[in-house]
């Protein structure tokens, strides 16, 4: 589905019935699908395909980097390609139905960046999720995601999800039993429900083969994000809706629909499931919450959707033409032969929950009053934290040790506060120069006076979370979730990995945005 504007009769009722039975039973298995941990590695005893199967709707393309979605699969999980050499090492699960082994790879990509070259289809029909080439609405190939910016936990276990930046996509256009026409499917993805944007489209599900926008009906795709040119729910999003191609819908037709509501799980499950002229929206907050239907019903009375025209192939994070302007995360999804009852997608939802997702951040949480210095971990600077700079308002990065003056010491000392725009994140006011903050402005480091705008508010406000190398933390910018505090030529800068500025550059950024926090100097 391209974006045109400036900013960037029901399933038959015998077949239902006939799966009824076997999906409640398998609900109660749900509730204990993960076992308790003991040791490094303990398995699911189902997993969310095994579900699925018992219900009658079997898994035909399953995709994870952080689990096994099968307690019998063994095999790899995702693919790493690393920037020094080129080399690429599969990353499989620690055990049999078990979690990701983010070891193997932070092994593998020590010292260097990578990036997710194959996502695996864990059902065994070969539908696996690689770089996306061009497209309608955008050149190609699409980025590939940097493989640490999205750590978390599950189970205790450390594993990665999938960033989604904008040009970043992943596709399959040769698919095998992937529904086409107006065949039942359903699908479901665990995203990060704090990372969107208003940009087309953060998409995972059925599309057209062939790249290009084929017309109505086309796609049936799970849609997250918060634009408003197609369709919309209540509040300012952002909203799980469905893509079917010429329209993201919450409900029978375009525009708005009270019953979609705006979501903020920092985990959320979301599902789409479609069959003739019947669809539906589900989610649910993927760590504790129960599923909630936002729709379903009739196909949307435009023409063109019904009979539907699913085409098959398999898109993540971008639109069915390649439309690639939009933010998310995705940890993991699955696409369904056959229209799922609701009794086999709550079974899902429970063990989702119950494999246990988590954000990720070192021990010892930044504490708003807390006064700290912030240490490069890159192992050319380990001496170096950022500070402001006394000739001019930049923030730098420059060498503190204890026989530093004291003026030096001050100018890298800040005192840590709730975040100016998001309470779960922080922003950071200069502990010598009271009421100055780190900010950033196009993409480059100050120390600026808060002027109370909301505009100073969003640009001094930095998420933490687990170091994108692996050591301390990494700090998110709070209105572009795609760039991370980072030091490049001893300057402080806000950074994409890969972006169009020099700053942007791939080479050592895992490390470079990775920042030890220490008792202030001052």
């Amino acid at each position: 589905m391209r974006d045109t504007t400036d900013r960037r009769p029901q399933h038959p009722v015998r077949a239902r019935l006939a799966r009824v039975g076997a999906a409640l039973a398998v609900l109660a298995g749900a509730l204990v699908g993960v076992t308790t941990l003991s040791g490094a590695a303990a398995a699911a005893t189902q997993g969310p395909c095994d579900l699925y199967a018992a219900g009658g709707t079997p898994c035909v393309a399953a995709h994870s980097t952080t689990r096994a979605l099968y307690a019998g699969y063994g095999g790899p999980l995702y693919q790493v390609r690393r920037a020094s050499d080129g080399a690429t090492r599969n990353i499989g699960p620690l055990s049999t139905g078990g979690y990701a082994d983010a070891a193997a790879q932070d092994a593998f990509c020590a010292g260097t960046s990578c990036v997710i070259t194959v996502i695996y289809d864990q059902s065994g029909k070969g539908n696996h999720l690689t770089q996306a080439p061009a497209g309608g609405a955008a050149p190609g190939p699409d980025n590939l995601a940097n493989a640490t910016a999205a750590p978390v936990t599950v189970n205790g276990h450390a594993a990665y999800g999938v960033y989604i930046a904008p040009g970043t996509g992943y596709r399959n256009d040769h698919t095998s039993g992937i529904a086409t026409g107006d065949q039942p499917e359903g699908m479901y993805a665990v995203l990060d429900g704090t990372h969107y944007d208003a940009g087309c489209c953060f998409d995972y599900g059925n599309a057209e083969t062939s790249n290009t926008d084929t017309g109505n009906g086309h796609m049936e795709a799970v849609y997250f994000g918060s634009i408003k040119v197609w369709g919309s729910g209540t509040g300012n999003g952002p909203w799980v809706m469905a893509d079917q191609e010429n329209g993201l819908f919450s409900g029978l037709s375009t525009g708005y629909n009270a019953n979609d509501p705006s979501v903020s799980h920092r985990f959320l499950t979301a599902m789409v499931k479609g069959a003739p002229n019947q669809w539906a929206i589900r989610a649910a907050d993927a760590q504790t919450g129960s599923l909630s239907t936002y729709y379903s019903g009739a196909r949307p009375n435009a023409a063109g959707y019904n009979p539907m025209h699913k085409e098959g192939a398999i898109i993540l994070g971008i639109g069915g033409d390649n439309s690639d302007s939009s933010d998310g995360t995705f940890y993991e999804g699955v696409m369904t032969a056959g229209y799922p009852t609701d009794a086999t997608e709550n079974a899902v939802q429970a063990n989702v929950a119950a494999a246990g997702y988590r954000t990720s951040a070192p021990a010892g949480a930044v504490a708003p009053g807390s006064r700290v210095s912030l240490q490069a971990t890159t192992a050319c600077c380990t001496s170096d934290y950022l500070r402001h700079d006394d000739a001019d308002t930049k923030v730098v990065l420059s060498r503190i040790t204890a026989s530093s003056p004291a003026t030096d010491k001050a100018d890298a000392s800040w005192i840590v506060h709730t975040g100016l725009a998001n309470s779960a994140c922080l922003s950071f006011e200069s502990a010598n120069s009271a009421g100055h903050y780190l900010r950033h402005f196009d993409f480059e480091l100050y120390l600026d006076p808060n002027d109370g705008t909301s505009q100073f508010a969003q640009d001094a406000t930095f998420c933490p979370g687990g170091g994108n190398s692996g050591k301390g933390y990494s700090f998110q910018s709070a209105n572009y979730p795609d760039k991370y505090l980072r030091h490049y030529a001893y300057t402080g800068y806000l950074a994409s990995f890969g972006g169009s500025n020099a700053w942007d550059a791939t080479g050592l950024w895992n490390d470079d945005t990775s920042w030890l926090v220490d008792p202030s100097w001052g």
